[in-house]
Protein backbone atom coordinates (compact mmCIF):
# COMPACT_ATOMS: atom_id res chain seq x y z
CA UNK A 1 0.00 0.00 0.00
CA UNK A 2 1.19 3.62 -1.11
CA UNK A 3 2.25 6.31 1.43
CA UNK A 4 -0.63 8.57 2.51
CA UNK A 5 0.42 12.25 2.13
CA UNK A 6 -1.41 14.66 4.03
CA UNK A 7 -1.64 17.83 2.88
CA UNK A 8 -3.14 21.33 3.37
CA UNK A 9 -5.17 22.94 0.65
CA UNK A 10 -2.28 25.38 0.03
CA UNK A 11 0.06 23.11 -0.24
CA UNK A 12 -1.81 20.60 -2.71
CA UNK A 13 -2.20 23.34 -5.15
CA UNK A 14 1.14 24.19 -4.81
CA UNK A 15 1.92 21.18 -5.52
CA UNK A 16 -0.19 20.67 -8.89
CA UNK A 17 1.02 24.19 -9.98
CA UNK A 18 4.53 23.22 -9.89
CA UNK A 19 3.95 19.68 -11.69
CA UNK A 20 2.30 22.16 -14.45
CA UNK A 21 5.12 23.93 -14.76
CA UNK A 22 7.69 20.93 -14.64
CA UNK A 23 5.59 19.07 -17.65
CA UNK A 24 4.98 21.91 -19.48
CA UNK A 25 7.79 24.60 -19.26
CA UNK A 26 10.66 22.98 -17.64
CA UNK A 27 10.28 20.04 -19.77
CA UNK A 28 10.63 21.66 -22.86
CA UNK A 29 13.91 24.00 -21.45
CA UNK A 30 15.80 20.92 -20.92
CA UNK A 31 14.47 19.39 -24.24
CA UNK A 32 16.03 22.24 -25.61
CA UNK A 33 19.35 22.17 -23.94
CA UNK A 34 19.07 18.30 -24.96
CA UNK A 35 18.96 19.42 -28.50
CA UNK A 36 22.01 22.36 -28.29
CA UNK A 37 24.07 20.31 -26.28
CA UNK A 38 23.89 17.71 -29.32
CA UNK A 39 24.51 20.06 -31.93
CA UNK A 40 28.16 20.68 -30.19
CA UNK A 41 29.38 17.31 -31.96
CA UNK A 42 30.66 14.10 -30.38
CA UNK A 43 27.97 13.52 -27.57
CA UNK A 44 31.11 10.82 -25.87
CA UNK A 45 33.42 14.02 -24.93
CA UNK A 46 30.11 16.36 -24.61
CA UNK A 47 30.01 17.64 -21.09
CA UNK A 48 26.94 20.19 -21.95
CA UNK A 49 25.18 16.54 -23.26
CA UNK A 50 25.86 15.00 -20.23
CA UNK A 51 24.56 17.79 -18.26
CA UNK A 52 21.57 18.11 -19.90
CA UNK A 53 20.74 14.83 -19.63
CA UNK A 54 21.39 14.39 -15.83
CA UNK A 55 19.06 17.97 -15.48
CA UNK A 56 16.18 15.73 -17.76
CA UNK A 57 16.96 12.62 -15.55
CA UNK A 58 16.20 14.86 -12.13
CA UNK A 59 13.00 16.74 -13.90
CA UNK A 60 11.96 13.52 -14.26
CA UNK A 61 12.22 12.27 -10.79
CA UNK A 62 10.55 15.07 -9.56
CA UNK A 63 7.65 14.63 -11.74
CA UNK A 64 7.35 10.97 -10.30
CA UNK A 65 7.42 12.23 -6.94
CA UNK A 66 5.05 14.95 -7.54
CA UNK A 67 2.36 12.63 -9.16
CA UNK A 68 2.98 10.06 -6.38
CA UNK A 69 2.65 12.21 -3.71
CA UNK A 70 -0.74 13.57 -5.51
CA UNK A 71 -1.81 10.37 -6.20
CA UNK A 72 -1.75 9.60 -2.65
CA UNK A 73 -2.58 12.55 -1.17
CA UNK A 74 -5.39 13.63 1.52
CA UNK A 75 -6.56 16.82 1.87
CA UNK A 76 -6.63 18.84 5.56
CA UNK A 77 -9.60 20.68 6.03
CA UNK A 78 -9.26 23.26 8.31
CA UNK A 79 -12.29 25.27 8.51
CA UNK A 80 -14.74 23.76 11.42
CA UNK A 81 -11.61 22.22 13.00
CA UNK A 82 -12.04 22.03 17.10
CA UNK A 83 -9.13 23.71 19.41
CA UNK A 84 -9.89 21.17 22.42
CA UNK A 85 -7.48 18.78 20.90
CA UNK A 86 -4.41 18.96 18.80
CA UNK A 87 -4.50 18.09 15.40
CA UNK A 88 -3.01 18.28 11.79
CA UNK A 89 -3.22 21.97 11.16
CA UNK A 90 -3.01 23.32 14.60
CA UNK A 91 -0.96 26.15 16.09
CA UNK A 92 0.14 25.01 19.79
CA UNK A 93 1.96 26.97 21.90
CA UNK A 94 3.83 24.79 24.60
CA UNK A 95 5.97 25.40 27.14
CA UNK A 96 9.52 23.30 28.40
CA UNK A 97 8.42 22.67 31.39
CA UNK A 98 12.57 22.33 32.59
CA UNK A 99 13.41 25.51 30.95
CA UNK A 100 10.21 27.67 31.51
CA UNK A 101 10.00 28.46 27.61
CA UNK A 102 7.25 29.17 25.56
CA UNK A 103 7.29 27.97 22.01
CA UNK A 104 4.51 28.35 19.24
CA UNK A 105 4.75 25.37 16.20
CA UNK A 106 2.14 24.76 13.66
CA UNK A 107 1.77 20.84 13.45
CA UNK A 108 1.60 20.18 9.30
CA UNK A 109 1.51 17.14 7.08
CA UNK A 110 5.25 15.53 6.42
CA UNK A 111 5.44 17.31 2.86
CA UNK A 112 5.25 20.97 4.59
CA UNK A 113 7.68 20.34 7.45
CA UNK A 114 9.66 23.54 7.96
CA UNK A 115 11.01 22.82 11.46
CA UNK A 116 13.21 26.14 11.80
CA UNK A 117 10.31 28.51 11.01
CA UNK A 118 8.18 26.57 13.44
CA UNK A 119 6.29 24.06 11.00
CA UNK A 120 6.40 20.17 12.52
CA UNK A 121 5.51 17.02 11.02
CA UNK A 122 3.03 15.30 12.81
CA UNK A 123 5.22 12.05 11.84
CA UNK A 124 8.33 13.76 14.08
CA UNK A 125 8.10 12.57 17.36
CA UNK A 126 7.27 16.04 18.68
CA UNK A 127 4.52 16.12 16.60
CA UNK A 128 3.42 12.44 17.06
CA UNK A 129 3.55 12.98 21.14
CA UNK A 130 1.48 16.41 20.25
CA UNK A 131 -1.51 14.77 18.68
CA UNK A 132 -5.03 14.39 20.23
CA UNK A 133 -3.66 16.38 23.47
CA UNK A 134 -5.65 19.07 25.00
CA UNK A 135 -4.42 22.84 26.80
CA UNK A 136 -2.52 21.64 30.33
CA UNK A 137 -1.54 18.15 29.76
CA UNK A 138 1.92 17.15 29.60
CA UNK A 139 3.48 16.07 26.36
CA UNK A 140 6.96 13.87 27.40
CA UNK A 141 8.59 13.84 23.82
CA UNK A 142 11.77 11.08 23.32
CA UNK A 143 14.83 12.68 22.68
CA UNK A 144 18.59 11.76 21.78
CA UNK A 145 19.20 13.76 24.68
CA UNK A 146 16.88 11.92 26.95
CA UNK A 147 12.95 12.76 27.59
CA UNK A 148 11.80 16.22 27.23
CA UNK A 149 8.31 17.60 28.95
CA UNK A 150 6.22 20.16 27.35
CA UNK A 151 2.72 21.43 29.00
CA UNK A 152 0.17 22.51 26.30
CA UNK A 153 -0.48 26.07 26.73
CA UNK A 154 -2.86 27.11 24.62
CA UNK A 155 -4.24 25.63 21.10
CA UNK A 156 -5.43 27.37 18.00
CA UNK A 157 -6.58 26.91 14.36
Amino acid sequence: MAKEYKLSAVRHNELKEELTYLKTVREKEVADQIKEARSFGDLSENSEYDEAKNEQGKLYSRIAELENILANCVVIEDDNADTDVVHIGSTITVEDVAMGEEETYEVVGSQEADPMNGRISEESPFGKALLGKRVGEIVIVEAPAGNIEYKVINIQR
